[in-house]
């Protein structure tokens, strides 16, 4: 017969103040000495995958609102906010990257870019989209990524 260690965990599930009175509930656990019981993930859990970049969430919502003002789905930048839950400004700031040049949009959308280059925030491209030419935009851009 194997030999078993007892542990104990206490729980307490509950608003706040419900178990001051001792009103604790705990959970017996019994398992072999040689199986550790632990709270850590197992090794055989998959690996999570790489969360995609802010400032790709960012462009793509831009594009999604440009097409749905464009096909009149939505009346106004204003609308969009109220749909969204912020503000106008923060619209308009997010609709700003739509200025940047096509290769800075590609760059930005391709995975295989967003891994290889320094992380860009969308804080960074606000004074790049703000650029009138498009290939000052894109030297400016490189000039950044280094």
């Amino acid at each position: 017969m194997a030999a078993y260690r007892e542990q104990r965990v206490e729980i307490a599930l509950g608003p706040i103040g419900a178990f001051e009175n001792g009103n604790i509930g705990d959970l017996g656990l019994r398992a072999p000495p040689s199986r550790a019981v632990s709270a850590t993930p197992s090794p055989d859990k998959p690996a999570k995958l790489p969360k995609t970049p802010r400032v790709v969430e960012l462009l793509r919502k831009a594009i999604e609102w440009q097409a749905l003002l464009e096909s009149g789905q939505v009346v106004s930048q204003a609308e969009v906010a109220r749909q969204e839950g912020i503000t106008r400004a923060r619209v308009t700031q997010i609709m700003g990257m739509l200025r940047l040049a096509p290769e800075i949009q590609e760059n930005i959308l391709t995975p295989a870019g967003a891994f290889q280059r320094r992380p860009v925030a969308e804080r960074m491209l606000r004074p790049i989209g703000a650029i009138a030419d498009q290939s000052d935009q894109l030297l400016e851009f490189h000039r950044f990524l280094g």
